[in-house]
């Protein structure tokens, strides 16, 4: 019944609870239990994000990237991303390694795509992000991989931040 969860929804989500903001801007981002609205997705999942929902950060990072509801500015959807990535969000991390790869609101840079993709594939979570990773690495020098590799294992280690 989305009507009714987009009723308590927003009465947590006016009180401030991220959770709540976070699922009403799924909602208006899907139109589910009401219309499909991208702005007041926007609105619900920044929000959110602002709070630290690492699921906020990634979709708030998509709509920036695909220009829906805001204007498409790609260094704000890698910023975005970022955030949820220092969180693990496996689809952020994937993003990442895809925003660096065609050099989208960064500069191109394979050791850095190859490092996020990689990261991205060791949890499972993302079929594509194994099959992007080895399809880069043979773009690649040995000591670009080499660095590639090393860079993920310290990211790993500081668990994502500051990557």
């Amino acid at each position: 019944d989305y009507k009714t969860a987009v009723k308590w929804y927003t009465l947590a989500a006016e009180q401030g609870y991220a959770d709540a903001q976070f699922n009403l801007g799924v909602m208006r981002d899907e139109g589910k239990g009401v219309s499909q609205d991208d702005m007041t997705a926007v609105k619900w999942y920044t929000l959110a994000a602002k709070q630290g929902d690492a699921d906020a950060q990634y979709h708030l990072g998509q709509m920036y990237r695909k220009g829906e509801g805001v204007q498409q500015d790609y260094e704000t959807a890698v910023n975005w991303y970022t955030l949820a990535a220092e969180q693990g969000n496996v689809d952020a991390l994937f993003n990442l390694g895809a925003m660096y790869d065609f050099g989208t609101g960064v500069l191109k840079d394979y050791v850095y795509a190859h490092m996020w993709y990689n990261i991205a594939a060791i949890s499972g979570k993302n079929k594509n992000a194994s099959k992007n990773r080895d399809l880069l690495a043979k773009e690649m020098t040995p000591s670009q991989l080499e660095k590639a590799h090393d860079l993920a294992r310290e990211c790993v280690r500081k668990k994502y931040k500051g990557c």
